[in-house]
């Protein structure tokens, strides 16, 4: 296979959340148009991305959604089933944990992490709240490897009292653990669920009961494509 650039890298997980709708549809089959419609890009440029991986459609029938779904997901590394933790449980948190989508895509949320008294304890869909005394130990007992943390820019790109407090935080962590602690832009989380749910024509007195889902959705994509991207240019 041909290097492939990362503009083309970076639309696959766009493919593969439209797919995953067109699944949820129960929607069988979908030519290069139709998706072209759905997704604002042209059909040419949907096949010219998916002819570097071997077209995966058929002329005359168009793409098999649940194939092409699967193959999209193989090559983003998605058939590898990953067991994560999340520190911080708060909104945004509690919202990625329960996040139902993240399971089908191979992640497992085995735990979150909180020094609030007032949700430790406490379950999500999947897992409990527990004291973030105890993170070192289960890093340790559960062989986790690295730990993604959100970074509460502005959106100026200037950094304020939060960024401070977030590096300090990351510190401890990295004292504690021995792991690298990634440090991950926040700051376009937000916006692009509000953009998605505004497309997805959902009333604005709805919004607000899934902004932090989606949100969580991009923070953790954002971090997933750019690991994909670094494989394939190495």
């Amino acid at each position: 296979m041909n290097k492939i650039s990362k503009a083309v890298i970076a639309r696959l997980p766009r493919y593969y959340r439209y797919l995953d709708e067109l699944r949820t549809q129960k929607i069988e089959r979908i030519s290069s148009k139709e998706l072209s419609e759905m997704m604002n890009v042209t059909a040419s440029q949907i096949r010219q991305d998916l002819n570097n991986f071997g077209g995966f459609g058929q002329q005359g029938y168009g793409y098999n959604v649940q194939y092409l779904y699967d193959e999209i997901g193989k090559l983003l590394g998605l058939n590898v089933s990953h067991k994560m933790v999340i520190v911080g449980a708060g909104n945004l948190g509690q919202a990625i944990a329960n996040y139902g989508n993240f399971k089908n895509r191979g992640f497992e949320i085995t735990a979150l992490f909180d020094q609030n008294p007032d949700l430790i304890g406490k379950k999500t869909s999947d897992a409990e709240i527990l004291d973030i005394r105890y993170l070192y130990d289960y890093v340790k007992e559960y062989n986790v490897e690295k730990i993604v943390l959100g970074y509460p820019k502005n959106m100026n790109n200037t950094e304020g009292e939060r960024c401070e407090k977030t590096k300090e935080f990351k510190e401890m962590l990295e004292r504690r653990t021995g792991l690298e602690v990634i440090l991950w832009d926040e700051r376009l989380t937000t916006v692009e669920a509000e953009r998605t749910l505004i497309e997805s024509n959902v009333r604005r007195e709805n919004r607000k009961k899934h902004i932090d889902q989606i949100a969580a959705v991009f923070i953790l994509q954002g971090y997933l494509d750019l690991m994909h991207m670094k494989k394939q240019a190495e």
